[in-house]
């Protein structure tokens, strides 16, 4: 697993090519602030082949965050992690690795009939009940995230997986109350705090899409508050002296910057937007889609391009995820060599202060 040591060395060999604030605080380490994805592309060898000289080129150029989930590419972003992992010079103890559970994965493949499959492997199987089962597709069921938990540990090598979030809990708001989501992830929640104290992850994390950026009256929304709270007691139920619930992941770029504007989520000095409360509250906030998949290459608003600094528009997409505050990481999905060493190359500029970003919603 990362630990102090290994990221601290890493930040020693590589933080004099970068800007300032390039490595932030994780835990009692440090970790690059631009991470690599691997959510996008078909689930192919070659595909697979450009990933792992992707990861290659970000571990030796700088950056020390791979994110992935099970579901990636019917688990194959995760094993062309865990092998690339193997094969990098690069120590384990210097990598922050997370995964996420909760859409049931297929493997390898998409089956020639997806119902079928879910039916035997999962409900048949007795692995998911179908009244957990939302869209055919998504559980965050204690039983099941555990059981995703043993697979990504082995897909991805490792005896510790540094950071491992539950998957889009707001798709469970389909079929039932916010209340019973909670419950829900309290249950989980406190299976993960064992799982914590077995040395299997390190900590744990909600990884989402809707639900920390809208309004309290969306029917996404989840509040962060009350999930801390829920933590917290997991903890308890554990036996554990303190949560380990320490990040959150969600969108955030130039035309997707909701998390910072819109408040929603019940702080000591009033309602507060999730990066402000998340900042408050300790919690590290990874920002996925920080290039909009890559739709920012085509530009950016020119009032907001001009405040910052970088040679291309995706560098300085980069560089306004990174300005946000709170933002300990923003992810962008690499799986090319040319993309890593481009968007290596933004980390060299420095972001924006906290003046300049609030600036830029005056």
């Amino acid at each position: 697993m990362a630990t102090a040591d290994g990221t601290w060395a890493y930040r020693d060999r590589f933080g004099d090519e970068f800007g300032r604030t390039y490595f932030r605080r994780f835990g009692d380490g440090v970790i690059s602030s631009l991470g690599l994805g691997t959510y996008l592309g078909d689930p192919t060898d070659a595909v697979d082949e450009r990933y792992e000289k992707a990861i290659l080129a970000a571990l030796d150029g700088g950056c020390n965050v791979l994110d992935t989930a099970i579901n990636y590419r019917h688990q194959r972003s995760e094993r062309v992690v865990g092998r690339t992992l193997e094969e990098s010079d690069v120590e384990r103890e210097s990598v922050l690795v997370a995964t996420k559970g909760g859409f049931l994965p297929f493997d390898g493949e998409r089956p020639e009939n997806p119902s079928e499959f879910v039916r035997e492997e999962y409900v048949g199987s007795g692995l998911v009940a179908r009244e957990d089962l939302v869209r055919g597709s998504h559980c965050i069921a204690p039983d099941f995230i555990e059981d995703q938990l043993d697979r990504s540990l082995s897909n991805l090598g490792t005896e510790t997986i540094d950071l491992y979030y539950v998957h889009n809990p707001e798709a469970q708001l389909e079929a039932r109350s916010q209340e019973a989501v909670y419950d829900q992830l309290e249950a989980t929640f406190t299976r993960l705090e064992e799982r914590v104290a077995a040395g299997d992850i390190r900590y744990y994390g909600v990884a989402t899409w809707d639900t920390f950026r809208v309004h309290s009256e969306h029917a996404s929304y989840l509040s962060l508050p009350e999930i801390v709270s829920r933590a917290r007691a997991a903890a308890k139920a554990a036996g554990n002296t303190a949560t380990h619930l320490r990040a959150i992941q969600l969108p955030f770029n130039v035309r997707m910057a909701d998390a910072f504007t819109v408040e929603a989520h019940d702080g000591a000095e009033g309602v507060e937007s999730v990066l402000w409360f998340a900042q408050k509250a300790g919690l590290n906030a990874f920002a996925s889609a920080a290039i909009g998949q890559g739709q920012l290459a085509a530009g950016l608003p020119e009032a907001v391009a001009e405040r910052l600094e970088g040679d291309s528009e995706v560098q300085k997409a980069i560089n306004f995820a990174r300005s946000a505050p709170g933002v300990t990481s923003a992810l962008v999905g690499m799986s090319s060599r040319e993309h890593v060493e481009e968007n290596l190359e933004a980390c060299r500029f420095d972001p924006m202060g906290a003046e300049a970003f609030d600036q830029v919603f005056e």
